[in-house]
């Protein structure tokens, strides 16, 4: 990738929809909607719901099915002057190893992420939240695909590490960290939830602290790089993941209302590294200083 700054899955469409809007040449990567085995028609609306420094999504995975991607939007996205990664989700574990490897034997992909962690479609979570899980997943998806795989793993769980750690040794050549909180909203006056599947994934701003904390707790003990998403809108919000420990970074929810930050924040890329006295993204990956220092 030419710089770290990617866009996550299921906020930016399969790029035909940000052209004009976004010089996708400027980006360090694209992850196209998450696609599925067959087509999937979604969760009943309403499907978003703000929320006070986020946004409650249930969308539901909806999607044309991996045959419509495989021919219509991989030639589309194949063309584009960035990278690729392609983003998987099954209903089983079959599921998942059959997609791999149809996308493994196609042209113009750099990587797979493997939705593990969607917590809006039935059986969507359970893949990441159990350690043994998640690596018997990893492992046969791992034997059928030689694209770079990244685990998207979710935050719903107690011991995020643990689950980070299967994936690694199963042989994820990264982790996504994090996928979205499950949430819900309420209309207390008709005393019904908001959202037409009950609950649904919060992400946006609202989410970063518990998001940097999670990419933190990882980079210590998980050997592979991560990929850190959560609430991540400005430069700031980048320069604390990098230094933090995540590799790379995605943008996500702040495509919906500003699609032209990550070209923004590419820009000011530069300027952050020499505040730090820093010539690359790799003199300032990892570099927190969890020490207090002294006081006064």
């Amino acid at each position: 990738m030419s710089n770290p700054i990617l866009v996550a899955s299921g906020t930016f469409g399969y790029a035909k929809e940000m052209a004009g809007v976004v010089d996708f040449a400027r980006l360090g990567g694209i992850i196209p909607k998450t696609v599925t085995r067959h087509p999937r028609a979604g969760n009943p609306p309403p499907r978003t719901v703000e929320t006070p420094s986020g946004m409650l999504n249930a969308i539901g995975l909806d999607n044309d099915g991996i045959e419509h991607f495989l021919h219509h939007h991989l030639p589309y996205l194949r063309g584009l002057p960035t990278p690729i990664l392609a983003n998987i989700a099954g209903k089983n574990e079959d599921e998942f190893v059959d997609m791999a490897e149809q996308l493994g034997r196609a042209s113009g992909l750099a990587g797979l992420e493997l939705n593990l962690s969607c917590p809006n479609v039935a059986g969507g979570v359970d893949f990441a939240t159990d350690p043994e899980v998640t690596r018997r997943v990893v492992a046969r998806v791992r034997r059928v695909c030689s694209l770079p795989l990244l685990a998207k793993l979710t935050p719903n769980v107690t011991d995020v590490v643990a689950v980070a750690r299967a994936a690694a040794e199963a042989g994820a050549d990264a982790v996504t960290l994090v996928n979205t909180f499950l949430g819900m909203a309420i209309d207390w006056r008709r005393r019904r939830p908001v959202l037409g599947n009950i609950t649904g994934g919060l992400s946006g701003p609202a989410i970063k602290p518990l998001a940097l904390r999670m990419v933190w707790q990882v980079v210590q003990q998980v050997g592979v790089p991560v990929v850190g998403v959560g609430g991540i809108a400005t430069i700031d919000d980048v320069m604390e993941f990098l230094v933090a420990g995540a590799s790379a970074v995605q943008l996500g929810t702040v495509n919906f209302y500003d699609p032209t930050a990550s070209e923004r924040i590419v820009d000011q890329l530069p300027a952050a590294l020499e505040e730090l006295g820093a010539r690359s993204i790799g003199e300032v990956i990892g570099t927190l200083n969890s020490g207090l220092g002294s006081v006064g």
